[in-house]
């Protein structure tokens, strides 16, 4: 408590100066994010792609290139094992079967009695068919833009239209670099994932929202101040509590990511990437491309004695 209250309520930092290379390296980590979507591609679970899922755990140590070779044997196309958490517990990937649904039960009880005695326990047995995979792709798709479109809206409602487009373009560019993260790492990307992206939209939205109504507030308190050094001051006096919130989230997913075991590390390493890429845009990129949306303060009224106070306290 003694350390929160240490923390200054009005750094003075300079982000506004810093401005065009927070926009440089924002430029970057989506050119970044592009190829590596492009060159690598995601690793789509089994809700995107189709197929069966089996996971198991065996009665030790489990002999990953031996149980490689011995599905490779069964003839029901390609096959691809990982260790899952510990080493006796594996994940088994089967591409979908030609066939109805009775193909993919075949397949299913073949693995199961190529593995017989060496497992221990069936902990699940998933099968999606390609076309609700595919269905799941573009519903995935369609929710996230109609997300981000819903929430530039309301902004816009909320604020003026320049608020609303730099909002869009930061919550874009987190959603595009959660994505290129999740190619770089190429852990797993299903529908807790493309829900984790949804989260740290609102999440990002959510510190923005706190900013961009400050900057609001400097700009009908402040009328004859230059409006790049209001943007730099509501920053900075917003900067404590986004940082606090930030970092109380953050020890929250790093308890997740180290103790949720192996099913939700992809999901709480892709979340804490979100709300550390969402805390830098809202300060460091959706107030910068405010700037050059040319947000203006009301104009001045007529005066009555507020403005030349308001300025003294500066």
């Amino acid at each position: 408590m003694a350390l929160i209250k240490k923390l200054p309520v009005d750094p003075k930092i300079d982000f506004m100066g810093k401005r065009k290379l927070f926009m440089a390296f924002s430029a970057l980590l989506i050119g970044l994010s592009i190829f590596m979507v492009a060159t690598r591609g995601l690793n789509f679970g089994i809700d995107f792609r189709g197929g069966v899922l089996i996971e198991i755990k065996t009665t030790g140590p489990a002999d990953l290139n031996d149980l490689r070779s011995r599905m490779s044997s069964l003839n029901i196309g390609e096959v691809s094992l990982q260790e899952f958490g510990a080493a006796d517990e594996v994940l088994i990937n089967i591409q979908k079967q030609d066939g109805d649904e009775k193909k993919q039960v075949k397949a299913i009880d073949l693995v199961k009695a190529e593995l017989g005695n060496d497992v221990a326990e069936y902990r699940r047995v998933e099968f999606v068919g390609p076309k609700v995979g595919a269905e799941l792709k573009t519903d995935g798709a369609l929710a996230t833009i109609f997300a981000l479109l819903g929430i530039a809206f309301y902004i816009w409602f909320r604020f003026e239209w320049q608020f609303s487009v730099a909002a869009l373009l930061a919550l874009t560019h987190d959603v595009i670099t959660t994505i290129g993260f999740f190619a770089l790492t190429q852990y797993e990307f299903n529908l807790a994932t493309l829900a984790a992206i949804l989260t740290i939209a609102g999440y990002s939205i959510n510190d923005t929202v706190v900013i961009f109504d400050r900057v609001r507030d400097e700009l009908r308190r402040y009328k004859t101040m230059e409006v790049i050094d209001v943007l730099n001051m509501s920053v900075n006096k917003t900067l404590s509590r986004t940082l606090l919130t930030s970092v109380t989230t953050l020890l929250a997913l790093v308890a997740l990511f180290v103790f949720g075991g192996e099913v939700l590390r992809g999901l709480s390493l892709g979340l804490i990437w979100g709300v550390a890429i969402g805390t830098y845009s809202s300060i460091g990129l959706a107030v910068p491309l405010l700037f050059a949306t040319d947000v203006r303060s009301p104009v001045p009224e007529e005066e009555n004695g507020e403005g030349s106070e308001n300025e003294q306290e500066v």
